[in-house]
């Protein structure tokens, strides 16, 4: 870290403590013996985005808050919850903000603006596909089976590693010169879903096929495994968006906050088959 450190003295809220990027922002504000309230939906500091009489007990007497949004920031009730949330934080006299958001998605575009605007000292971490939906997520099924099914074509993607969030979360949480900031995190090369698909095969030392399917065969898929409305359509709508080239490129976000490169996608499967996640 090289900016100045933030002297916290009191506890920094973590919204969505048990999701990809909250435990592990949780495992490393821990470590650095700072003060730190989980909320979740199963946490002992209980928070859900659908239920705002969980909000005030997560936000109360917190310095700082990391805020991730379930089921994503795609879905139209979005901004009307952080317009809600930020009032919340501001009436709880919270003071810094760090919001976790998704690349290329103009509702997640449109919280940014909420938060930054919300005359609370913020910053936003504008994040490409996660490389660990790979192993920590839905797509798991696919590479333990031997095929993963996606309506996604040659379109290439930079995945960052949930690691990687993790540090720049803390970065902002922690260090003072990140106000205002929009730090737009990838990952250092693209890579196609097949390729992605093939690059955790042969470290496995097995093939995985993958199939290219449309958007209306992917819901019915979803809809067959009994997957729930509200899910699915949020799926098929992150899946309808994102992938028709806008997010083909890579940046030095990762390099902007932390002083370092981002994580190779190679390297994240490496761990990730080291730790055990697949089968």
């Amino acid at each position: 870290m090289t900016n100045a450190t933030v002297h916290h003295r009191h506890p920094i809220t973590v919204i969505g403590a048990t999701g990809k990027t909250g435990r592990r922002v949780v495992e490393r504000l821990d470590r650095l013996g700072l003060g730190v309230r989980a909320a979740s939906r199963s946490s002992d500091v209980r928070f859900d985005w659908t239920d705002r009489d969980t909000w005030p007990a997560a936000l109360e007497g917190a310095g700082a808050v990391y805020v991730t949004y379930q089921p994503d920031l795609i879905v139209p009730q979005s901004a009307g919850d952080m317009t809600a949330f930020v009032a919340a934080a501001r009436d709880a006299g919270v003071r810094r903000l760090v919001l976790l958001s998704g690349r290329g998605e103009p509702e997640a575009q449109e919280c940014e603006r909420i938060v930054l605007q919300s005359r609370i000292s913020s910053t936003v971490l504008r994040c490409s596909w996660f490389a660990q939906n790979f192993s920590e997520a839905f797509l798991v099924d696919g590479i333990n089976g031997g095929v993963m099914v996606l309506p996604v074509g040659a379109v290439g993607e930079p995945f960052i590693d949930a690691d990687d969030i993790a540090d720049a979360a803390v970065a902002a949480l922690t260090e003072r010169g990140h106000d205002g900031r929009v730090y737009e995190l990838t990952g250092p090369r693209l890579l196609t879903f097949a390729e992605a698909t093939a690059a955790i095969g042969r470290e496995l030392g097995r093939e995985i096929a993958y199939v290219e399917v449309g958007l209306d065969d992917y819901r019915a898929g979803m809809a067959e495994a009994a997957v729930p409305d509200e899910d699915a359509e949020m799926v098929i709508a992150l899946f309808g968006t994102l992938f028709d080239g806008r997010n083909s490129s890579i940046t030095d976000g990762v390099r902007q906050i932390l002083g370092r490169g981002a994580t190779d996608f190679g390297e994240t499967v490496k761990r990730a088959v080291g730790e055990g996640f697949w089968s």
